[in-house]
């Protein structure tokens, strides 16, 4: 099949809202066509017109990405039309609960997503980047990548890997043409319920805080200049400094007692 266009396209998963809407919208005024993928359902068509605005071409996608066949199915459809020269792996899921309460279906959801749907698209798309002049992979993962959390526990795993992976891979990918580099939001007031858990964290929830809109700018800024690990702001490289040293013994209570808020001022919520 021939190609629809000869320009290239930026790829953003997890497209619809939050950090992913930023990152399609910021790549759309720096001039790239975009593909945004989302799940079904979830207005992605209201972004591609805001890209629209900006004078660039979008398509859109609309996949649950947690099923393997969606996604060879959404790589190959990528690889037979479009040339490709930014992937942004975005969509993510997390979450507050406990282990033992969580049930089969969240845990694997997380990993089939933090993890697997990212690892696949990034092997899957690679041969396209590297056809390009020049290619860029973003992989979004969390300052939470940098400690255990109790009661989320899957979830820092889940972006911990992504960090390693990203890491690793752009040493692999070093005497090529594709540069890949991971950034590490901290949290992001990006709808109602997310707000609410930030809240209910106190003062270390807030730490780092910034709008999905800056840490978008930043990201796509950080990612051009071709940093491997992105942190973004003074805040955050605070905070990463504080995970970092601080001793496994005492951080990881912190965090955890943190986070268990969310869980009692959920219930009491319901009550």
């Amino acid at each position: 099949m021939t190609r629809q266009y000869r320009d290239t396209y930026a790829l953003i998963t997890g497209a619809s809202q939050g950090l992913g809407k930023y990152l399609a919208i910021e790549l759309s005024e720096r001039k790239y066509n975009t593909i945004l993928v989302a799940l079904p359902k979830e207005n992605i068509h209201e972004v591609a017109d805001l890209c629209r605005k900006n004078g660039t071409k979008s398509v859109i996608y609309e996949i649950d990405l947690t099923n393997k066949q969606n996604i060879l199915q959404l790589t190959h459809w990528v690889n037979d039309n479009y040339d490709l020269s930014i992937l942004v792996n975005n969509a993510g899921l997390g979450g507050t609960r406990s282990f033992v309460d969580s049930d089969v279906d969240y845990i694997d959801n997380i990993i089939q997503l933090n993890i697997r749907a990212l690892t696949l698209i990034t092997h899957q798309l690679l041969p396209n980047l590297l056809k390009q002049e020049n290619g860029y992979i973003l992989n979004v993962s969390s300052m939470a990548s940098f400690s255990p959390i109790g009661y989320k526990t899957v979830y820092p795993a889940s972006k911990k890997f992504v960090q390693s992976f990203t890491l690793g891979l752009n040493q692999e990918l070093k005497n090529s043409n594709v540069f890949a580099s991971v950034v590490h939001p901290g949290p992001m007031k990006t709808n109602q319920s997310v707000t609410q858990r930030i809240e209910n964290q106190g003062w270390i929830g807030r730490l780092g805080l910034m709008s999905p809109e800056m840490v978008a700018k930043k990201a796509i800024c950080n990612l051009l200049k071709k940093k491997p690990l992105i942190l973004l702001g003074w805040s955050n490289r605070i905070n990463w400094l504080l995970l970092v040293l601080t001793p496994r013994n005492i951080k990881l209570p912190l965090l955890t007692r943190a986070v268990k808020r969310e869980i009692v001022a959920a219930k009491k919520t319901v009550k």
